[in-house]
Formats: C-alpha cells, sequence, structure tokens
C-alpha cells in the first residue's frame, strides 16, 4: 500500500467514526460537532482527489454556514437538548436490516456497472474554471438573485430561531 492509500483509508474511518455518532449521539450539541468532524473528513477525501475548490465549498458552506446553524438553532431552542431518553427508537432492526440490504443493493450495481472501463473525458488546457464561476455567482446576468436568495433564506432562518427561542 502506497502512503496515499493509508491516508485514504485513516480519512474514510475517521469520517466513517464521525457519522456513526451523529447518528448514535444522544446529545444533539455533541452530534452537531460530530457532523462538523464529518464534514471535514469529507472535505479532506476532495483533497486527496485533487479536487481544492470542491475542499473549500464543503468547508465554508456546510462546516462554515450549515452545522453552525445548526449549532445556534439546537443551543436556542434549549427544551430539545434538555430532553433525555434512548437514542434509538423501536425499529432499529428493521433499520439495519434495511440499511445492509440497501448497502448490499449498491455494491452489487456498482460492481456490475462497468464503470471501470469508462474512460474519463480530456478537458481542455485552459484551467480557468473557478474564477468563471466566481465570476458567474456574482454577476447580474447569471446566478446573482439565486445568490443572495440563499443568503436572505439562510438569514431568515437564524432570525426565526432566535425568535422562536425568546423568553417573554
Amino acid at each position: 500500500m502506497s502512503g496515499l492509500e493509508i491516508l485514504f483509508l485513516t480519512i474514510a474511518i475517521a469520517t466513517l467514526f464521525s457519522a456513526f455518532q451523529v447518528v448514535t449521539n444522544a446529545n444533539l450539541v455533541h452530534a452537531a460537532l460530530w457532523l462538523i468532524g464529518t464534514l471535514f473528513g469529507v472535505a479532506a477525501t476532495f483533497i486527496l482527489l485533487n479536487a481544492p475548490f470542491l475542499a473549500v465549498v464543503q468547508v465554508m458552506v456546510y462546516i462554515g454556514a450549515i452545522a453552525i446553524l445548526m449549532i445556534f438553532a439546537v443551543m436556542l431552542t434549549r427544551k430539545i437538548v434538555l430532553e433525555k431518553g434512548s437514542p434509538f427508537n423501536t425499529n432499529i432492526g428493521f433499520a439495519v436490516v434495511l440499511g445492509v440490504a440497501l448497502f448490499v443493493g449498491l455494491v452489487l450495481v456498482i460492481a456490475n456497472s462497468g464503470a471501470d472501463s469508462i474512460a474519463l473525458p480530456v478537458l481542455p488546457p485552459r484551467a480557468d474554471y473557478i474564477s468563471d464561476l466566481g465570476y458567474a455567482l456574482v454577476s447580474p446576468e447569471a446566478y446573482i438573485i439565486p445568490f443572495e436568495l440563499a443568503s436572505v433564506l439562510l438569514l431568515a432562518s437564524l432570525i426565526g430561531a432566535i425568535v422562536v427561542a425568546w423568553k417573554k
């Protein structure tokens, strides 16, 4: 095994462990923090795949915005955090069987798809796609309206969480 394969396996195991902690942790704040660890693992995988732009987007959008917004929402609604109970419900056996069946099905589909014989297209030598995307996000002729609407929607949800948690 090469060093890159060992690094990938280490990141994959850490990411899967963090993801398992997200769904089994009874404390919502701790689960949200484990989610941040899981998202960092995905960003590290993007770096290993030589996709630094996607890694930066993963960190900025998912960790910097969505996960922090979730932590604020959990911390602002104290009633949910104070509830104690089992993190498992009565249907855990059915969920495990269904999850294993879906996993086996996906492995069989991927193994029989023939995707390993498909050649990747050769990209032209021009490698300035990131600046083109940045320009498209802020230019009036492209995606400025959806980009700004998403930011207003996130701000409105944060203000809504504050209003709901506000003590009279």
